[in-house]
């Protein structure tokens, strides 16, 4: 049988922690095919990134347009855009593909601190909102997006700009509990609570986003979508490593531990 595939967004991680190779381990454990298109190369290891080289924004288009001409994709998934020009690429792909849902994970900062998109990129970002399904902000990013600081009105905010789902993760808020809130048709549709875990990952946002837009690929209903997604990620983030000197590694692959 022909996978369920989903194309993705995304930057290149060398130490294969986030981005691109986040983004196919988590598909490859959904049993979903991976399509990918690299939106930047960057100089990066499990700390922080140190330099971001965005790719060209009309190979970005090439490369899509080709894909997407080529294979039935079930879903699209944003990560990391880089530049202005790569956004309105993107922009334009879903303009030309409505039918495709689109998970988008707004990725403004790494997780070591250093800023990757600046207000132009930020209002380019906003600017997708209209053609997106579920974007999934951590609570710095989505006061970032829209100027709000209360987490309730930055998911109402977002709802008004288009999108049809918001999830805000809140483990940059430093409650003992993670709280996570998902807003949809003008109201916080439900608040998730999750046992905060005692390091810093790097790549559960990429994790999370990509599980979403693998199961919403499959076809679950949007809620179970969610609450599985945040399960996985949890999962991975409970077994992760810490394989480099910086922050541990999700171990998207835990479920094969049991099944050798």
């Amino acid at each position: 049988m022909t996978p369920t595939t989903v194309l993705c967004f995304s930057g290149h991680d060398p130490s294969g922690g986030a981005g691109i190779q986040a983004d196919i381990e988590t598909l490859i454990s959904h049993q979903c095919h991976p399509c990918t298109v690299i939106t930047a190369l960057t100089e990066q290891d499990s700390a922080n990134i140190n330099k971001l080289i965005p790719q060209q924004a009309e190979n970005v288009l090439a490369q899509a347009r080709l894909i997407l001409k080529d294979m039935s994709i079930s879903a699209i998934k944003i990560g990391l855009l880089a530049s202005v020009e790569i956004a309105q690429a993107v922009k334009q792909i879903l303009i030309e593909n409505p039918n495709i849902p689109v998970i988008l994970d707004p990725v403004l900062a790494a997780g070591g601190g250093t800023e990757l998109a600046n207000d132009e990129l930020i209002n380019a970002i906003n600017q997708l909102l209209p053609l997106v399904y579920i974007i999934t902000p951590n609570s710095v990013e989505a006061r970032r997006l829209t100027n709000e600081t209360d987490l309730e009105s930055c998911g109402l905010a977002l709802l008004k700009q288009g999108c049809d789902y918001v999830l805000i993760t809140g483990e940059h808020e430093g409650m003992p509990t993670v709280t996570n809130q998902l807003f949809h048709e003008g109201k916080l549709l439900e608040s998730f609570q999750w046992n905060r875990l005692p390091e810093k990952y790097h790549g559960s946002g990429c994790t999370l986003a990509t599980s979403i837009a693998a199961m919403t690929a499959l076809k679950f209903d949007p809620f179970n979508t969610v609450l599985e997604a945040q399960e996985y990620t949890w999962s991975t983030l409970e077994a992760a490593c810490p394989i480099g000197k910086g922050q541990h590694i999700p171990n998207r692959l835990f479920w094969m531990e049991d099944n050798p």
